[in-house]
């Protein structure tokens, strides 16, 4: 018998489904020689610092820096009330602990993402409290889970052990990011922050992420526009076509001194002119690289309303776990080379039914086909698995993937351009009057998404043509500041650790994006940026993402300037995509985080005491709200909740002052709210914001589950 654990239900069920096991019992499946149970992401997570001693319960300048010398860990906890376990995961495990003891398990297969978090979370649960389990241990590596890809890979499962290096990378992130959030969040909100409540939030990816906004509202804050002239001209041919041309002197076309131009403006007026000069260019245009994750939520964030990198990544892991597309968490615009058949057999499933399926062929390109552009997962590319229904988000995900992938296979784009150069009969005039057109030739993959190409007609002229000029005007303009950052321009920089990067940039440059010298990965910057607006360092206004009064004191008065440098970070990621590539030491880079974490806090310490927040005071009034609906006792207002007095004889009834579903909707619970919900067991609420931005007004109650032993929120739009 093996024992295949999966990262999440969904993706056992399609394991179950490849090996044709119907049978479902508490916690897995089980026939045709195979056991398969799942996780839900995390069962375990690392102790709380007063885990490990109670005296971190309290937060005081002198407990700190804390460093565990042995790290441990737990059921993780309940998102409702932290001090508990979560339920569902310890029933879970408890499960799957008893799964791996099983007498006729010879074989345990970890089928957890194939990533530095999926090995992390396989390992996490199959080695549990340090317990080696008696049977042999494999890894399944796959990159989709459609039928076919799951019977393969599991002929060519790997031994666990030799996943040790992308192990070690999941926990050095693990346990870094565990060591620096808890001691400089801790100091950082003890020195800088006045009255109780959320904590002031420090993190190795969080801050270079709030700097790069911060300095693109500065730039523009600091841009002082300066004005330009452009002297542009209107000539006629003898078969009277026109065309325009702009005024060059040099290279020069933006002239700071208005009265050069009118010099030359008042100098051509009723002179004719000549073509001294026709190039006549083709250009090819090729599409832009299959996606990868950032890629992806850029485009998508750019083109539809109401989605952010987070939203794109939830909607694109839910494609990927119902089979329709590879896997999205990676950096990679290209395929491996292996892949090549495979990819021959999902252009054909998905390009039968096109109109201009004739253009499409399927050749072996570097562009497509790169090992070199390729670090752990390929691009993200459709599956040969159609869709028979999906919702308006995945619809629009889903497309781009599909859409983005033909482009490959469709002829390359064409255009010519035409460059005029016109020169007046004006000996005193130096410069030359330059126009471009432009038509296309080949539409190509441009047909796939109906891209429309703009045209720039130019007459039909040859070099030494007698030309009129019929009209010229002086024109004026401002420079323009940068624009502010949207989730596009920020992904990108966070992917090139902020290295200017086009699509088509060199090889070189893909080469050092690949070696993992970013910000984040791609899995983490969409939470990142998610992040950063849940604890109020940056606003949104439209598409565009600002930096918050709170967020630029931060920036200006925390005095680790380091965790704002975007090579610091870079560095600190290249060192994990090292250590997972087997090239650097898990020991010697959480030595380097344990230093910098201990000069931290001490430079934290004896830095300048200064105030970066102060929170409004809210103190428990203790003022009687209602009735408890559960037991019929006081409900009062407390300092973190709106809860029952009978609570210590274990009434469950509470409302939390920062409850998560609220939150959401970006709305906190008031007492005017609960008194209402008391009295008439509903309250209109107005001003509720939708994911799109939106407002709008609901009826809610809050009403006990049936099964399970909660309460929650119920929303109702009519009377």
């Amino acid at each position: 018998m093996k024992l295949i654990l999966a990262e999440k239900p969904s993706v056992a069920k399609n394991i179950a489904d490849a090996l044709k096991i119907k049978t479902k019992k508490d916690g897995y499946f089980e026939g045709n020689g195979h056991i398969i149970t799942w996780a839900f992401g995390h069962l375990v997570e690392l102790y709380d610092a007063k885990d490990y001693d109670s005296k971190m319960k309290s937060w005081k300048m002198d407990n700190f820096p804390f460093i565990p010398t042995e790290f441990k860990y737990k059921v993780k906890s309940s998102p409702r009330n932290r001090a508990k376990s979560d339920a569902g995961a310890a029933k879970q495990l408890k499960i799957i602990q008893s799964l791996i003891k099983r007498s006729d398990v010879e074989a345990i297969i970890s089928a957890c993402d194939y990533d530095r978090e999926g090995q992390l979370i396989g390992d996490s649960i199959i080695y549990r409290g340090g317990s080696r389990p008696k049977a042999q241990v494999y890894r399944l590596l796959l990159n989709e889970w459609t039928q076919n890809e799951v019977l393969q890979g599991l002929q060519t499962i790997k031994p666990n052990t030799a996943m040790k290096p992308l192990r070690d990378a999941g926990i050095s992130r693990q346990w870094a990011d565990w060591v620096i959030g808890i001691n400089l969040t801790s100091v950082a909100t003890l020195k800088y922050q006045k009255g109780k409540g959320k904590a002031l939030n420090i993190g190795r990816v969080l801050l270079p992420t709030l700097k790069i906004i911060y300095d693109r509202d500065k730039e523009i804050e600091n841009f002082k526009p300066e004005d330009y002239f452009k002297l542009k001209a209107i000539f006629q041919t003898k078969n009277n076509a026109e065309y325009e041309g702009t005024y060059i002197e040099g290279k020069e076309e933006k002239f700071k001194r208005k009265e050069v131009l009118d010099n030359i403006h008042n100098a051509i007026q009723n002179k004719e002119a000549e073509i001294i000069d026709k190039q006549v260019d083709k250009k090819k245009e090729f599409p832009p690289f299959l996606f990868n994750l950032s890629n992806l939520q850029g485009y998508i964030t750019n083109k539809f309303k109401g989605f952010t990198s987070d939203k794109v990544l939830k909607v694109a892991q839910s494609l990927y776990e119902k089979k329709y597309i590879t896997y999205p968490r990676t950096s990679s615009i290209a395929l491996e080379e292996s892949l090549v058949g495979k990819t021959a057999s999902v252009l054909k499933t998905h390009t039968e039914d096109l109109p201009y399926k004739d253009e499409i062929k399927f050749i072996k390109s570097k562009r497509v086909f790169n090992n070199a552009k390729v670090e752990s997962h390929s691009a993200i590319i459709p599956t040969y698995v159609k869709p028979k229904r999906l919702n308006a988000d995945e619809s629009i995900v889903y497309t781009a993937v599909k859409n983005r992938f033909i482009m490959q296979f469709m002829p390359i784009a064409e255009y010519e351009e035409t460059k005029l150069t016109t020169k007046i009969d004006e000996s005193k005039l130096q410069g030359v009057f330059v126009s471009k057109g432009k038509v296309q030739l080949i539409e190509g993959w441009k047909k796939v998404e109906r891209i429309q190409s703009k045209d720039t007609l130019l007459p039909l002229v040859a070099v030494k043509d007698r030309v009129c000029l019929i009209d010229s005007e002086v024109t004026s303009h401002v420079t323009k500041p940068p624009k502010q950052h949207t989730e596009r321009t920020l992904l990108r920089v966070m992917e090139t650790c902020g290295k200017s990067f086009k699509e088509d940039d060199s090889e070189e440059l893909m080469g050092s994006i690949l070696t993992g010298f970013s910000i984040g990965t791609p899995a983490t910057r969409a939470e990142t940026i998610k992040k950063l607006k849940d604890v109020g360092y940056i606003t949104t206004n439209s598409k565009n993402l600002l930096c918050t009064d709170l967020g630029k004191r931060l920036v200006e008065t925390f005095p680790v300037q380091n965790l704002f440098d975007l090579e610091f970070t870079g560095r600190l990621e290249k060192a994990l995509s090292d250590i997972q590539k087997g090239k650097a030491n898990k020991k010697e880079f959480l030595n380097l985080v344990f230093h910098f974490t201990n000069d931290s806090v001490e430079t934290i310490k004896n830095g300048e005491d200064t105030t970066i927040n102060e929170l409004a005071s809210t103190r428990a009034t203790n003022e009687i709200l209602g009735i408890c609906p559960a037991c019929g006792g006081k409900i009062t207002d407390g300092y973190k909740s709106f809860g029952c007095n009978n609570w210590k004889e274990g009434c469950k009834f509470v409302i939390w002052k920062n409850d998560k579903f609220l939150a959401t909707m970006k709305k906190k619970p008031t007492k005017t709210m609960v008194k209402d919900l008391l009295k008439n067991k509903q309250a209109y609420v107005k001003g509720l914001t939708s994911k799109s931005g939106n407002k709008f007004n609901a009826y809610l109650s809050y009403e006990k589950n049936d099964k399970k032993d909660y309460y929650s929120w119920k929303m109702d739009f009519s009377k």
